[in-house]
């Protein structure tokens, strides 16, 4: 049987439930959202189909508005039919997949089920999003089809954003079934694939609930304050910014409540589970409905003074009151922050000796010890409990990996020193000889399974290209401070950028032509790519302004020139290349960034993609071929014997763009807005990124590549001035764009418009760098860029001047 899924159903329109639905909507698939009928109708009401939508329809309203948005392309929308669970249930019969995602009760979910085994056709998937309730419990009574199709598939919020796909066989899943949806998931949705087994909240939760519960416990215990464990369990430990308390205000406190009461009334004999209590003044906040972001305030709230200033405040566990607070500073972080590698920085944390170090060591050596615990109980591998936390916390290193960095047997020494009691299993792996719980053997990444307390390969899809894997196994042909170059294999090479936001810089400029003639020497094509971290992770976060900013204030205009000229040659020699090159951007891809990725061939894009040409609130315009090769993609996307009758239109939607610094929501959004060709791929799966732009690659050179012909542009040209001059001048005048801000956008406006020449002139590439170049240096020359650059340096805003 080949199975398709083509029409979902989403049964509950809350938040997850909306999530769920925007992203298979996105993803292509029909979706129909039910929800419940009003309990509160009028009797005037009951036959009014909207009213007995209400629920469902502000589920979906909340989902369209949601920033930052659920939906890759508003269009997207139009896939989702919405109905309730009385009139529309038989609809359900039409359906390949339907997921419940209703409230958290088993009764309900149970009654649910029964009715759905009525009306769905065999073979059809059914699966619960279900956060912790046994699948067991709840299909128990349904018919053996039913069963034999039914599964957890837990998503984590949003929705879109969060990699992690828990996906939990029920008792009798068929194995056929489980696959499916494993590679729908992820090819489909673009979701890691973690094998969760039916146990009380999973894998991620179960780690994260118990996690979140030790730290606050132990913020009490060592007498640390709120901010300070924040400081702690941020990136200097590899965690997100946002750490635990943080992000416990963006969960809400009292989701995060009921899966640790939920995770603490199921796990009766769990050794760790009087970890699981939220503190008595958490319970506190909870109703004093402090519930964080959704109640403008959890543990941090922000306050306006009658001056208009924005004061930060955080709770103060003993009083229950708010305080202002200041940053938080212990030896070990000051450590953590000249250390150069993750590993580093938390070994400076956990090994250190003062207050913070010894609240972390407390905090993280009894994570690691409960996570070595619960194998086999909520997993079979090391592997998936890493997965889980790094997909669905963000975490860059999982629990395991943390504890190969920081040495395995150099920790459990120190635990048994305080007083901690290390893992049989870990110990056991230790006296076998094994020193760390993953290595590479024979160029292959292998991890180690305690039940045949071995390493076994990992496995991987072909496509998951692991870029610091490659380093390890000493692909890495050439290299600098901030890119490098790695065989991918087949003749193909990656350049790998990671400088800080890997904002491209003199030495990364350089470098490019560099490995480009060793490509041309050595190999068949060029990826650009890298697989940095974050929410959202920066491909590259723009160019080098500070380096340009030191030479402005030094008067060295000449080698700002000289660096543009030299980003042009690079950026055109990537055009013109002799081979394939294809991008592949992800996350933040803004100026340089965006620039580099629009001179390839072609780009494989990852679906949450945030692109744009934003130089102008720098003070800047474009100096990489933005705006040239932006215009191009607006006037060739036509077939070639047409002609443009309506140059003004392209030019007023281009040009917007870039005074308007617009940035897309998405892949498919940078694609509205020409950023992306007709002919570049959208994925959603990041992790097979780098391996879809090499395949892309192959498939170039394969079918006998040949690079781009150089051919002249035409461009609007004087007509734009008319046009643009007058509109700037009312803005001004009205107070919308400052002085400075019109005399930028003129600039971005003459470039793109091919400068002082007749509509529909032919222009080539050289004389649009030379408009693009001329403007880029005149604008560093004035005080007011200068001030904009360093703003949104400093700040990360523009200054309107």
């Amino acid at each position: 049987m080949q199975r398709r899924i083509r029409k979902v159903a989403v049964i509950g329109s809350g938040i997850m439930g909306g999530g769920i639905a925007a992203l298979l909507a996105s993803a292509g698939a029909d979706v129909l959202l039910l929800d419940i009928v009003p309990f509160d109708l009028k009797d005037e009401e009951k036959s009014n189909p909207a009213a007995r939508n209400r629920i469902v329809k502000a589920g979906f309203d909340a989902a369209l508005k949601s920033r930052p948005p659920l939906f890759m392309d508003k269009a997207d929308a139009a896939q989702v039919a919405i109905g309730n669970l009385e009139d529309d249930f038989d609809k359900l019969a039409e359906c390949d997949w339907i997921v419940e995602v209703v409230v958290e009760n088993l009764k309900i979910k149970q009654d649910l089920f029964k009715r759905i085994d009525k009306v769905r056709k065999p073979g059809s998937v059914i699966s619960s999003n279900t956060s912790g309730i046994p699948l067991k419990d709840m299909s128990q009574e349904l018919s053996k089809d039913m069963r034999a199709h039914f599964l957890g598939t837990h998503f984590f919020n949003p929705v879109r954003y969060m990699h992690l796909l828990e996906i939990i066989p029920g008792p009798e899943t068929l194995p056929e079934v489980l696959d499916f949806m494993a590679n729908f998931g992820e090819k489909m949705l673009g979701k890691g694939i973690v094998w969760a087994k039916d146990t009380p909240n999973f894998i991620g939760n179960r780690i994260g609930v118990q996690g979140i519960g030790k730290a606050m416990q132990a913020m009490l215990e060592h007498d640390m304050s709120i901010p300070e464990v924040d400081a702690l369990f941020g990136p200097p430990m590899g965690r997100p910014k946002t750490a635990i308390f943080k992000t416990s205000d963006l969960v809400g406190l009292d989701t995060m409540a009921h899966v640790s009461k939920n995770c603490y009334e199921l796990c009766p004999v769990d050794e760790m589970r009087d970890t699981m209590k939220v503190p008595a003044f958490v319970e506190q906040m909870i109703a004093k409905k402090q519930l964080g972001n959704k109640t403008k305030g959890g543990f941090y709230k922000k306050e306006l003074t009658p001056e208009w200033k924005t004061i930060r405040k955080v709770i103060n566990p003993k009083t229950g009151e708010y305080e202002e607070f200041g940053k938080a500073d212990f030896p070990c972080l000051q450590a953590a922050k000249a250390a150069k590698t993750l590993p580093e920085k938390i070994k400076a944390v956990l090994y250190g000796d003062d207050k913070g170090s010894k609240y972390a060591w407390d905090v993280v050596a009894n994570g690691l010890i409960y996570s070595a615990n619960r194998i086999p109980e909520i997993s079979d591998t090391i592997v998936d409990i890493d997965n889980a936390m790094k997909w669905g916390y963000n975490w860059e290193l999982g629990p395991f990996e943390t504890w190969d960095a920081i040495g395995v047997a150099e920790s459990v020494a120190k635990m048994e020193k305080d007083g901690f009691t290390p893992p049989a299993n870990v110990k056991a792996m230790l006296a076998s000889g094994a020193k760390t719980f993953y290595k590479l053997e024979g160029g292959k990444k292998m991890f180690f399974d305690f039940a045949s307390n071995s390493y076994k390969p990992l496995q991987l899809n072909p496509k998951a290209f692991i870029l610091a894997d490659l380093r390890e196994n000493n692909k890495v042909v050439k290299s600098v401070g901030s890119c490098s170059l790695i065989d991918l294999g087949d003749g193909v090479f990656d350049l790998e950028f990671h400088s800080k936001m890997n904002a491209i810089n003199k030495e990364m400029v350089e470098f490019m032509m560099e490995a480009g003639e060793y490509v041309l020497d050595n190999g068949v094509g060029l990826v650009i790519g890298n697989q940095a971290s974050g929410m959202p992770a920066p491909f590259s976060a723009g160019g080098d302004l500070s380096y340009m900013l030191g030479l402005a204030r030094d008067g060295k205009f000449s080698e700002i020139d000289d660096f543009i000229r030299n980003v042009h040659k690079g950026i055109m020699g990537t055009k013109y290349a002799p081979y394939p090159v294809v991008a592949a951007p992800h996350g933040l891809a803004l100026g340089g960034g965006c620039e580099v990725c629009m001179s390839a061939d072609r780009m494989v894009a990852h679906s949450d993609l945030f692109m744009g040409l934003v130089e102008i609130g720098a003070g800047l315009v474009p100096g990489g071929c933005g705006m040239i090769h932006l215009w191009q993609n607006y006037i060739n996307a036509k077939p070639g014997i047409a002609k443009i009758t309506d140059l003004a239109g392209l030019f007023i939607q281009a040009f917007m763009c870039v005074a308007q610094a617009k940035v897309s929501a998405s892949a498919a959004d940078a694609r509205n807005n020409g950023l992306l060709k007709p002919t570049d791929r959208i994925i959603y799966n990041k992790d097979l990124l780098i391996g879809e732009a090499k395949k892309e690659v192959l498939k170039m050179v394969d079918d006998g590549y040949m690079p781009p012909k150089k051919k002249k542009t035409m461009v609007f040209g004087r007509e734009a001035h008319g046009m643009l001059w007058a509109e700037m001048l009312n803005m001004k005048s009205g107070g919308y764009i400052t002085p400075h801000m019109e005399f930028v956008a003129k600039k971005a406006a003459y470039c793109m418009s091919g400068g002082d020449v007749p509509q529909g002139t032919m222009v080539s590439e050289e004389y649009l760098m030379t408009l693009e170049r001329e403007a880029f240096v005149e604008l560093w020359k004035t005080e007011g860029t200068q001030k904009m650059a360093e703003h949104i340096m400093t700040t990360g805003k523009p200054l309107f001047i």
